[in-house]
């Protein structure tokens, strides 16, 4: 499937920023079973220092530096992505968890997509024994560890509620478990948190979900926003598979990915420092059209 996908992030300030200096990651690339046909990213007042890059996981980074006052900032995306159909997670047959959790921990690869890099802690996924132990409930013995990681995400959807308001962006996944509500980062955290607490590799993912669903299919939840989901190690010959704990569904050409990382403070789709006294506000719209298909 095809898609324009149109983002728009504003600022606007209590009082005027002398100076502010940020680093976006909101641009997408070129990934397995994604591919980016043309992308724009615009930035108002027009930066006064701006370079491009990518970080050690592969995401698209913009660094920008304005130096002039300014009252306001706003962030244009545009993009076209082609997305394709993953394989049918039914048809896919994954080792038994407790072998992969063997293989994954003598493992020599540190390539940016090795699973060695999804194991540990990370600095919003703690390794909490209670998330642990919830998410061992669906991992039986021998079970393969794409089917535990299916039950670990419909659990997840079902145990909690979803409530905009309830978490912030700081908030880790031991404090979103504690409060069994949250967003779609509180979902994937959550997630994560059980899969390495087992000793089972988990990215976290952002991205963006098709606004309008297809002809009798139910809205999913996190859209017209910024989404987040995660990726599971299924060993060597399958790799990563995508599961979104917010909807309870496999990640398929509904799914856009922007940016990978261990976790939300990896992949942060603005991160910076303004020198300015105040609040500010924050507005985000998003709309990921269907345009046709590849």
């Amino acid at each position: 499937m095809i898609y324009d996908i149109r983002q728009t992030t504003s600022y606007t300030y209590a009082s005027s920023v002398a100076y502010a200096d940020h680093v976006l990651r909101l641009t997408p690339i070129n990934r397995a079973g994604q591919r980016v046909h043309a992308a724009a990213l615009d930035v108002e007042p027009r930066a006064d220092e701006r370079r491009e890059g990518f970080d050690f996981f592969g995401n698209h980074l913009t660094w920008i530096a304005l130096k002039e006052p300014h009252d306001s900032l706003t962030i244009k995306v545009a993009a076209r992505v082609a997305v394709e159909s993953p394989a049918d997670m039914a048809a896919l047959e994954t080792p038994a968890w407790e072998e992969l959790r063997q293989a994954v921990a003598v493992t020599s690869d540190i390539d940016a997509s090795s699973p060695a890099h999804f194991l540990f802690p990370s600095r919003m996924v703690s390794l909490d024994p209670e998330i642990r132990d919830y998410a061992e409930e669906s991992f039986s013995a021998g079970r393969p560890v794409l089917a535990g990681g299916i039950d670990l995400m419909q659990r997840i959807r079902a145990d909690f509620t979803y409530e905009v308001g309830a978490t912030d962006a700081a908030t880790t996944s031991a404090m979103a478990f504690g409060l069994r509500r949250g967003v779609c980062q509180d979902f994937a955290h959550v997630m994560i948190a059980g899969l390495r607490g087992l000793g089972l590799p988990a990215a976290y993912v952002s991205g963006f979900l098709r606004t309008v669903p297809k002809p009798g299919h139910p809205r999913l939840e996190g859209a017209d926003a910024m989404h987040a989901w995660v990726m599971v190690w299924c060993g060597g010959e399958i790799g990563w598979r995508g599961l979104d704990p917010t909807n309870a569904i496999a990640v398929g050409d509904e799914h856009v990915t922007l940016a990978v990382g261990r976790d939300y403070a990896d992949v942060s789709p603005i991160d910076g420092v303004v020198f300015a006294a105040g609040r500010h506000r924050l507005a985000v719209g998003v709309t990921v059209a269907a345009v046709g298909n590849p």
